[in-house]
């Protein structure tokens, strides 16, 4: 992984930065095995299984074929047929190129009823394949208002993976749940791709050469910079991950800060890797809703997606409660297509599934709408989804290096690893498409 050895303009970089685990120094025991097979297990509840259906349906595959066609007003998808057919769809206008094969009729279906769920399952099965996945959801994605329902799950399908996804709701007791089947799948797996910084969220690029660590910690100042920390403001930071940004704020801004977290391995590495500067970090296993008191600055970074629709109101009465009058909240979040937000919300994809359970992302215009009711006034919003596809880029990268190094810890099986790339791939071809955004914003307590 790249070193970042440099300081950034204005401030220096943690000491935490230099310092992560190495899972080829670790010794796993017996018990590890499996890992990451809690995520898996879990998107069985939303598992379709076609079986002969797709062969008596399948004379009306081309019918679906021709509504996605219509619906690609950009780009192209070169789709290699189960009965030999080579057929082009779209290509009338310059977009993302995308290479299908698809090797059984099944999976089709799987899109069809299923949405992004069932086109996982298909691809995990073999019933198809590509070159390249990500242009494959960046043409999706780019084509997402004239597709229409092409790729959405429906009917009793979608009804049932909206009920799965319900039972994945974040109560205090499922917020802990679906926290740690994704964050607490160890400290030495994220590890070995996400850079020195163990930043989990986008960083902010200057130019193509920019280092993913360079760019993470602009990020990380950019945030810093929107509450405007002076030495021995109290700020709270909610979701704080492995501790990068609160220990930049104490260590380079001199601010008292308190952390907070649901996943165990997170606050077990931020602890371990403090190092004492001019400010204080205190790390908390606690959930946003429980927090007391008053702070001068509030910092959350791609926290908010975890918390579904239903506790958007709750964030931000929390946001609004702990601020100070005249203190300012930084918020890091990723959003939906607005006009799109409706369906996307009445289900549930791939990621709600297999990744994220319990998750959601952001519709940005309801977002803003409770904060604003709630006297947080929304100032500087800024999108830079492209800087989100870049750092996805870079964690597939790494992420494919230290699987064909050997240096995963052991206990995540080829099915994990598919998944994951699906993952990493899925989600960087939705900020290509345009189909998701990312955005810093400050809010004001007026």
């Amino acid at each position: 992984m790249p070193n970042c050895e440099h300081n950034m303009s204005g401030f220096n970089t943690s000491p935490l930065l230099h310092k992560r685990p190495h899972a080829i120094d670790d010794v796993m025991t017996a018990q590890e095995l499996g890992r990451g097979g809690g995520l898996i297990e879990g998107g069985r509840k939303f598992h379709f299984a076609p079986g002969l259906l797709a062969r008596l349906l399948a004379p009306g595959f081309h019918k679906l074929l021709d509504r996605i066609d219509k619906g690609l007003e950009t780009g192209s998808i070169l789709g290699h047929l189960p009965n030999g057919e080579t057929r082009l769809l779209g290509g009338r206008a310059p977009g993302f190129d995308a290479e299908i094969i698809l090797n059984d009729w099944r999976g089709l279906l799987r899109l069809a009823t299923a949405g992004s769920v069932g086109w996982f399952q298909a691809w995990e099965a073999g019933e198809w394949e590509t070159p390249d996945l990500v242009p494959v959801f960046a043409v999706f994605n780019a084509n997402a208002a004239t597709l229409g329902d092409s790729g959405r799950a429906k009917g009793f399908w979608r009804a049932g993976m909206r009920f799965a996804h319900w039972l994945n709701r974040n109560t205090h007791s499922g917020s802990e749940r679906n926290i740690n089947a994704h964050y607490d799948l160890g400290n030495d797996f994220y590890g070995e791709w996400l850079g020195e910084t163990m930043a989990y969220s986008s960083g902010i690029f200057s130019d193509d050469d920019t280092s993913l660590d360079a760019a993470q910690l602009a990020k990380i100042e950019a945030l810093a910079g929107r509450m405007q920390i002076k030495p021995g403001d109290k700020v709270l930071e909610i979701g704080c991950g492995w501790g990068t940004l609160a220990a930049h704020l104490a260590d380079d801004h001199g601010a008292d800060v308190t952390g907070i977290s649901l996943s165990d391995q997170q606050l077990e590495f931020a602890d371990a890797h403090r190092v004492p500067g001019k400010g204080s970090v205190e790390y908390r296993k606690q959930d946003y809703r429980d927090v007391t008191g008053q702070f001068d600055a509030i910092a959350s970074c791609e926290m908010v997606e975890a918390l579904g629709r239903e506790y958007w109101p709750t964030f931000m009465d929390t946001i609004a409660r702990c601020l100070k009058p005249g203190g300012r909240a930084a918020i890091q979040h990723i959003s939906f297509n607005d006009e799109l937000f409706d369906a996307y919300a009445s289900s549930a994809d791939f990621i709600q599934a297999y990744v994220f359970p319990g998750g959601l992302l952001i519709r940005n215009s309801e977002f803003r709408a409770l904060a604003e009711e709630r006297g947080l006034r929304w100032v500087d919003q800024t999108d830079f989804g492209i800087h989100y596809a870049e750092t996805l880029r870079i964690w597939r990268e790494q992420f494919e290096l230290a699987v064909a190094n050997g240096r995963l810890p052991i206990g995540f099986d080829e099915k994990f690893i598919r998944l994951w790339r699906y993952y990493l791939t899925y989600c960087e071809g939705g900020f290509r498409g345009g189909g998701i955004d990312v955005h810093q914003v400050t809010l004001i307590k007026e």
